[in-house]
């Protein structure tokens, strides 16, 4: 087959450069495809696998990422319904960028250790999208406190979205509630 049949039959595909922060590391420019989602990039490119793709419809939300915001402020995006390019120019962390080396050690972060310390996951493909959803919460609440009677409730609604198929909501509230009350200025009585 020549050439010119070859690339009518498959077409190049198109690519633009993308520049983002990930987990504090700049990463870019570099030519992604303008269809690729994040989710294949952050697979393919840059061997971060610790995000998962799940129902690739965004429903479950085990794809979900913590997005930084210039004005300190954090929220919860997923993966599998955005592209890459979507993410352009933002600052992200993945799963692999909430817990830090301090010493030589890696230090987990209190909702991370919370999930652990109450055995919240079973089967963990949920847990990466629970971490960032659950440290974004906790974000919120340090910006606007919530009353110890509301707290459950709150957990609750900022939660509500993410799907555990092992059913283990219980654990994680619970271990969210330990975090957030465990927290100065995230509860207020």
């Amino acid at each position: 087959m020549d050439q010119e049949r070859v690339t009518q039959k498959y077409p190049t595909i198109e690519r633009k450069p993308l520049t983002l922060t990930i987990n504090g590391e700049k990463i870019g420019p570099i030519e992604v495809p303008i269809t690729m989602l994040m989710i294949d990039f952050l697979h393919e490119y840059l061997d971060l696998t610790g995000t998962h793709f799940g129902c690739g419809q965004g429903v479950c939300h085990a794809c979900t990422v913590m997005v930084l915001h210039d004005d300190g402020s954090k929220s919860e995006s997923r993966t599998c319904v955005f592209g890459a390019h979507y993410f352009s120019g933002k600052n992200i962390v993945t799963i692999e960028g909430h817990a830090k080396e301090q010493e030589g050690k890696l230090v987990l972060t209190p909702i991370q250790q919370a999930f652990i310390d109450n055995f919240s996951f079973q089967c963990g493909y949920c847990a990466p999208g629970f971490v960032a959803g659950a440290t974004v919460f906790l974000d919120q609440l340090n910006r606007t406190p919530v009353k110890r009677a509301h707290l459950e409730k709150a957990i609750e609604d900022a939660l509500n979205d993410h799907i555990c198929r092992c059913t283990g909501y219980v654990r994680y509230y619970e271990a969210i509630r330990d975090v957030a009350l465990a927290t100065p200025g995230c509860v207020i009585d």
